[in-house]
């Protein structure tokens, strides 16, 4: 039977009620019932859907190339492009330059093809003192400075645009729906609205969305389901250097990353990002080395930092910036039971250079010997790079792709690396020493024993 009376939707949470009531029955949120838009009628007879066969659909697909964006290494956090008719939902912090990103891609894709750039935070004058401010030219770029939903796809259909950019999702409104901006009834009417018309005209559409104080997208997770693309703006406090990251990617890597640093002109791609997380040093110091970390789809040159300290009052702490603090205290229980290196009664501090964060086993190995490094005041050699995990009875195991990272490592000149036995290649790479160690106490034997004359 279809439903006559609208539902009331909770703006807090976006729990339904079949009638107000002072609060909401799920979060408990007072005065946060709203009417939803929407009666569902009679039900119409439908016309019959219609398919496609694979081989149909592959044809199609071949004469739809991707839409480069004029930045490497946006177009590789996308897989090579984007998508026609894809939909992207950008975030990140206030201020790391998501509105800045987005103008300078719709220019660079205005230098060719039509753009249409719609704000509802800025208005038509101030996009183009920022434009003005970092150069930026499309002769194919249009700007609209509006809220309402309804009017900016109408000028879509009228002059279809090949990429459609939406700034930010939290100020548009749709007719149809009463409550205000920013509700999660409109975040959510307003973004199914544009996945229909990207799905429908073939324009790619990307949407600038807000996060809250934990980072995450605001709204409800609904938004990022309904998307095919989440990219997330990130930044160390303080730092000009960005990085995008690929979150979830229906036509690319996941995980895949981007580099850029921020400046006088706007954002600049970052084309050797190692070289921004590895530290100069005039001479080898304690508690440092290299190691050879794979985020996303690139081999990435780190610098680990850790310190040993003996501990004065209280409790030892136990500090990670960059890895996971609970690996940190398995790596302290390996180092003190087959390394005999008691760190019990010391401060530990271990930090990944440059603010980023690794999630994958092969920093085990080097964390460990900048440990050892630090504890034992000794530096290892500058030319030293390690990667590799660590098992609890002190093994050292293999990690995936290890001669795609010996060879990033050879490109950089590189000359020594301690890894698991299993990761050395069959062939010699030029220029590298490997040291295939099978635990943990031959690894520290490799990093310390001098190099013979």
């Amino acid at each position: 039977m279809a439903r006559t009376a609208a539902p009331f939707v909770c703006r807090a949470c976006g729990a339904e009620a079949l009638k107000w009531q002072g609060q909401c029955p799920q979060c408990r949120e007072w005065d946060a019932l709203e009417r939803a838009s929407g009666v569902a009628g009679e039900p119409t007879s439908a016309a019959p859907a219609h398919g496609t066969s694979l081989e149909g659909a592959h044809h199609g697909v071949a004469s739809l190339p991707r839409l480069a964006l004029g930045l490497g290494e946006l177009d590789r956090v996308f897989g090579g492009g984007l998508v026609p008719g894809s939909v992207t939902l950008l975030g990140g912090e206030p201020g790391i330059g998501k509105s800045t990103l987005l103008l300078q891609l719709a220019a660079a894709v205005a230098s060719s093809q039509p753009v249409l750039y719609a704000s509802g935070e800025e208005s038509v004058a101030q996009i183009a003192l920022r434009s003005q401010r970092l150069r930026l030219t499309g002769p194919k770029l249009v700007l609209v400075a509006d809220n309402s939903l309804d009017a900016i796809l109408q000028l879509a259909r009228e002059a279809p645009p090949v990429l459609l950019l939406i700034d930010s999702i939290q100020t548009m409104q749709h007719a149809q729906v009463e409550s205000g901006a920013g509700s999660l009834v409109q975040l959510r009417e307003c973004t199914a609205a544009l996945v229909r018309h990207a799905k429908g005209s073939g324009a790619a559409v990307i949407i600038v969305g807000h996060v809250t104080k934990d980072g995450g997208i605001a709204g409800p997770k609904l938004l990022e389901h309904l998307v095919d693309t989440v990219l997330y703006f990130e930044s160390d406090a303080g730092s000009r250097y960005r990085l995008l990251r690929a979150t979830k990617n229906r036509y690319g890597p996941v995980n895949e990353l981007g580099f850029f640093a921020m400046g006088e002109s706007g954002l600049r791609e970052v084309r050797n990002p190692s070289a921004m997380f590895l530290s100069r040093h005039p001479e080898p110091v304690p508690g440092s080395i290299v190691m050879v970390a794979r985020n996303g789809g690139r081999p990435l040159l780190l610098e680990v930092q850790a310190l040993v300290d003996r501990c004065r009052f209280g409790a030892p702490r136990r500090v990670a910036q960059g890895v996971d603090a609970n690996r940190l205290s398995m790596l302290l229980a390996i180092l003190s039971r087959h390394a005999e290196l008691p760190l019990s009664d010391y401060d530990v501090f271990v930090n990944l250079v440059g603010g980023i964060e690794i999630a994958e086993t092969a920093t085990d190995l080097p964390v460990a010997l900048a440990l050892a490094s630090s504890l034992r005041a000794r530096a290892l050699p500058a030319a030293l790079v390690a990667f590799g995990e660590l098992g609890l009875t002190g093994e050292v195991r293999p990690v995936p792709h290890g001669e795609e990272r010996l060879r990033e490592l050879a490109k950089l000149g590189f000359a020594s690396v301690i890894l698991a036995r299993e990761n050395v290649p069959r062939t010699p790479v030029p220029g590298l020493a490997l040291h295939g160690v099978a635990n943990l106490t031959e690894a520290l034997a490799a990093a310390f024993t001098p190099p013979a004359a």
